[in-house]
């Protein structure tokens, strides 16, 4: 059997027995355009078929015959009185045969453009660029014989029965052999003959409905990547919940909020009902939740969505109290608010029923504008930065061209923002930060705030973890900002939000080399499987999505992949060092543009080589492993008891190899 799914509206199911039409009701314009398509292509391909195929004069002739009827009358009773004249006088049908003829010379070029976009959409076989015959999915005989079926079926009354064109088109079709000899569009190198084989082989349009190829994986790792981070063990690490904060599992079938996870910290004094309450004054439900809390001045990270404030100023007494709340759970006087956005933004959103926390509401409250850009900015950002580096590099203008982009600029808004959110905690108040609906700006500055905090998310694993807990589990739109499995480009939701994030921590990187313990490779690593859609981590929006496509039993984390060769990722230069609070700079003549990562496959760029001081300390470290190995061994051989005639007859001020480990420990 042959399915061809052409639109939503109509499915030809074309099998050896019988061949049956369900059209629904499209619209006019719909119809209209879908039966323009389906003409020109029967129309074309008719006629270049009908040098050696007699049948297909039929078809062509009747495909016109429709064609005439759209374009001159756009009454149904009109069309129907002069398409019935013209078949009915042989004059006219023998009028319309040369006629066709004279237009056969434009319908070549469109046979031919047919075709390329037939060729190019099909599939394509490696990386060459040639269309394979596995990969042809319809032969040309079928696409014809459907389009003329379905042509013919939507305009209606016809002059001539629906079983006429039917059995015309399955003729047709049926008088094709099983395999017939094409010509390949290859861009590359040109075009190659070989054979089509008519294969069982469902056609879709519509992208969406095609797998995403982390759902066929087949994969398998030695760890589980999706049991990286366990939120409760992540609460217990920060010492929650504890007298002022509380664990709460309202949200355990995402009744609350459906884009925050099932388990969240809420301040301990908040009840059920008051985050009901709290839920109904902000965008999106995304009530102001615990993100991270400082283990010695209990200073907290909050995260949350602008207030549905309005244009009439709305207030709500619970959202202030539950502010309240959080403000008294560590004893300051002042909450401080970061908004994330530019303040006239803020107050821009005031119009569509959104806004910012208002001195007379909060009191006890302190706002601060980050002046941080939304999406759109960002994308067009990185648009420019995709310009000047593709397809050449300008030297001589290569600094104007870089600032023209103002990638940077916005580089250093998100670092500068993060910096000023990690030095409140520091300094003992907690804070509260949100953007418009808290799932783009909000993560950068949390999550950036939490790696200057906290030296646990600076390593392999807990930057696992970091990811996982403040983007994907608090619904960073990955789907909307990357658009896996959506044909539409152009959709105004794309942004690069998070390469903007991976973008800041490696330029904490290049001014901390020694405070991480992964390197560049794993941010590279996240940022192509971002794309890549070969692992499960990073698709959907929300926690909810990934639960109802079952994306942990169905796919395979990207951790597994990275935790399986964790040595790969690590940088040799890192030093452990707890409890030590990272502040970059935040300064333009401190940043610079990720060379290794936005124009490494620029042809004209070499590809740059390892480090010859990185280089060198990997082999001191090789080596001291060697002299390690070597001294637990002498260790072993001086505790046998062939030996302890020795170790008795040696002085008690006598160093043992044990003491040496450590001087040997200490990074070269």
């Amino acid at each position: 059997m042959f399915t061809v799914s052409i639109t939503r509206e109509t499915m030809l199911v074309l099998s050896q027995e019988r061949l049956n039409i369900e059209p629904l009701q499209p619209s006019r314009l719909e119809l209209l355009v879908v039966s323009a398509r389906s003409l020109f292509l029967s129309l074309s391909l008719s006629l270049s078929l009908s040098l050696s195929r007699s049948r297909s004069l039929s078809v062509c002739v009747e495909s016109f015959l429709v064609a005439i009827a759209w374009r001159i009358k756009k009454k149904r009773g009109e069309s129907r009185r002069m398409i019935g004249s013209f078949v009915e006088s042989t004059d006219r049908f023998s009028a319309a045969f040369v006629l066709l003829l004279v237009l056969y010379c434009g319908s070549c070029l469109i046979t031919i453009w047919v075709i390329v976009n037939m060729a190019c959409s099909v599939g394509v076989d490696g990386g060459n660029g040639c269309v394979s015959s596995r990969s042809f999915p319809v032969p040309l005989a079928l696409v014809l014989s459907c389009s003329v079926s379905f042509t013919l079926s939507l305009i209606h009354p016809l002059p001539f029965t629906l079983s006429r064109a039917l059995s015309l088109s399955l003729s047709l079709f049926l008088s094709l052999s099983p395999d017939k000899d094409i010509i390949y569009i290859c861009p590359f190198s040109g075009a190659l003959k070989g054979k089509v084989f008519i294969t069982n082989y469902r056609l879709y349009f519509k992208s969406a409905d095609a797998l995403l190829f982390a759902y066929l994986s087949q994969e398998k790792f030695e760890e589980n990547g999706w049991s990286v981070y366990k939120p409760m063990e992540e609460f217990r690490r920060q010492g929650l919940p504890n007298d002022k904060w509380r664990v709460t599992f309202i949200n355990a079938n995402y009744e609350l909020c459906d884009t925050y996870p099932t388990i969240l910290v809420v301040p301990f004094k908040a009840t059920e009902e008051d985050l009901r309450k709290v839920c109904t004054f902000r965008s999106r439900g995304r009530i102001p939740v615990l993100s991270w809390i400082h283990r010695e001045n209990q200073a907290v990270i909050c995260r949350c969505s602008q207030p549905l404030v309005g244009m009439s100023g709305k207030r709500n007494k619970d959202d202030e109290r539950y502010l309240d709340l959080i403000r008294e759970a560590n004893g300051t006087a002042k909450l401080t608010i970061y908004d994330a956005r530019p303040s006239v933004n803020a107050v821009a959103n005031k119009a569509t029923g959104g806004g910012y926390e208002g001195d007379d509401a909060y009191q006890n409250a302190e706002l601060v504008f980050l002046d941080i850009h939304n999406i759109h900015v960002m994308r067009e950002s990185l648009k420019k930065l995709k310009d000047i580096v593709y397809p050449n590099v300008e030297e001589s203008h290569w600094l104007s061209s870089l600032e023209s982009t103002h990638w940077l600029e916005h580089i250093k808004l998100v670092i500068s923002g993060a910096i000023q959110v990690a030095d409140k905690i520091s300094g003992g108040n907690s804070v509260v930060v949100h953007c418009s609906d808290g799932w783009d700006r909000t993560a950068q500055l949390t999550s950036l705030a939490m790696l200057m905090l906290d030296s646990h998310y600076r390593t392999l694993r807990g930057f696992q973890v970091l990811l996982e807990k403040e983007w994907i589990g608090f619904g960073h739109k990955f789907a909307n900002r990357i658009g896996h499995g959506d044909k539409n480009h152009a959709d105004q939701d794309r942004s690069p939000i998070f390469v903007q994030f991976i973008d800041c921590v490696w330029q904490m990187t290049k001014q901390f080399p020694t405070a991480f313990e992964f390197n560049e490779r794993l941010l590279v690593t996240i940022l192509d499987h971002l794309f890549s859609c070969r692992f499960g981590t990073f698709l959907y929006n929300c926690e909810r999505a990934r639960d109802t496509n079952e994306l942990r039993s169905k796919t395979v984390s990207l951790w597994s992949l990275v935790n399986s060769d964790l040595s790969f990722y690590q940088n040799p230069f890192y030093t452990p060092e707890s409890n030590r609070v990272l502040y970059p700079v935040a300064s333009m003549r401190h940043l610079e543009l990720w060379v290794t990562y936005y124009i490494r496959w620029n042809p004209r760029i070499r590809q740059q080589q390892q480090s010859p001081v990185e280089q060198r300390y990997i082999e001191l470290l090789a080596l001291r492993d060697e002299y390690l190995k070597k001294l637990e061994e002498l260790q072993l051989s001086d505790s046998s008891p062939n030996s302890s005639h020795l170790s008795n007859s040696s002085t008690p001020n006598a160093a043992s190899p044990t003491q040496h480990i450590t001087h040997l420990h200490t990074p070269f």
